[in-house]
């Protein structure tokens, strides 16, 4: 059975769009829309599966595809450019998520011109993310999406002994360079045999909840990533949420509850951030899944074994700097807590929205 319809959605047009997506017309930009309209009308991904057959991890890749694809839309991109994502490749501009407006203009552009697929499309999404945070770009090397991926090529090339796999990363950064210079900066590694060692990120401080005696103190929260700087001093409420029992109050904000963990009992002025572990840097592989960020305000000095929280572009992200950082420190990274394991984890996989 379906939950009862808003307003906004009459029982008519929620019928419309079940028949629309059980019978696959029009495109999966279209079929995004759809999804995204019954969801937001109270409609659960389990009801729209059973009536359209579509499953939700599909649904939530073409909500959000759609999304990205909009954002398109709004950059007035040409037609062969709308023709080409509609190909379908979905999975394509789903990757293109955590990337700026601007940035995605770009990153489709060069999709379009190299034909990406989606392991191409997330190594480019990579890129150019961890490119972004440079001050200045790296000598030789340009903003331009291709000279993004080109780098990572570049710097990974000259830390590998092996030559075949050295030879693929310079191969694979010669495709996609944009610029002569990034050209010429990979060119030298063909007679540049010297292996360079370069810092490795630490572990992340990555828990995960096993008892429930362990929820303890109460953590305000600051708001969910994207975040703006502006959102990080305040939270308050009390309304209990899981997975993670997050009580809110009348006003505007909410509390977390963490276990006493030595580490939360140190912190100054511990604030929690909730966000997709895709988010986050040096994420050893794993499922996707929502996780909570404790950052302590007052933890502002660099240390090369620390993440430490910065504003980038008028938003927050979980940084490590293995030199003493440009940016301004808003506050050290204490833990990364994941939610408690229960015995039937699909129940927890609801569809997340991003926001362009």
């Amino acid at each position: 059975m379906t939950e009862p319809q808003p307003s906004s959605l009459s029982e008519e047009t929620a019928r419309e769009l079940l028949f629309q997506l059980r019978r696959k017309e029009g495109t999966w930009v279209e079929w995004g829309r759809a999804c995204s309209q019954l969801q937001k009308a109270g409609y659960l991904a389990s009801t729209i599966f059973e009536e359209t057959g579509i499953e939700g991890s599909y649904q939530n890749l073409v909500i959000v595809a759609a999304q990205v694809y909009e954002s398109l839309l709004q950059a007035e991109i040409s037609e062969e450019m709308q023709a080409y994502f509609k190909g379908p490749r979905s999975d394509v501009l789903y990757e293109f998520r955590v990337l700026n407006a601007s940035q995605r203009l770009a990153a489709a552009e060069l999709a379009m011109e190299k034909r990406l697929d989606v392991d191409d499309a997330k190594d480019v999404a990579r890129a150019m993310k961890e490119f972004s945070r440079f001050s200045l770009p790296p000598e030789g090397f340009t903003p331009a999406p291709g000279d993004a991926v080109a780098y990572q090529s570049w710097k990974r090339a000259r830390e590998k002994k092996d030559l075949q796999e050295r030879s693929r990363l310079i191969a694979r950064g010669l495709k996609f360079a944009s610029s002569n210079t990034a050209r010429e900066k990979i060119e030298q590694l063909l007679s540049d045999f010297t292996v360079v060692s370069a810092a490795r990120a630490p572990m992340l401080p990555l828990y995960r909840l096993e008892e429930e005696e362990e929820l303890a103190h109460i953590i305000p929260v600051a708001g969910e990533l994207p975040l703006a700087r502006s959102q990080f001093d305040a939270v308050p409420s009390a309304e209990k949420i899981q997975p993670f029992g997050m009580v809110k109050y009348s006003g505007e904000g909410a509390f977390i509850p963490v276990p006493g963990w030595q580490a939360i009992l140190k912190a100054g002025d511990p604030v929690a951030i909730l966000c997709e572990s895709d988010r986050l840097p040096n994420v050893q592989g794993g499922r996707l899944e929502t996780v909570v960020i404790i950052v302590d305000r007052r933890s502002l000095d660099w240390d090369v074994k620390g993440y430490f929280l910065v504003e980038r572009e008028g938003e927050l992200e979980v940084q490590w700097f293995p030199e003493p950082a440009h940016s301004e420190i808003l506050g050290e990274v204490v833990l990364i807590l994941r939610p408690k394991n229960i015995f039937d984890e699909n129940n927890l996989l609801e569809p997340w929205q991003m926001d362009d």
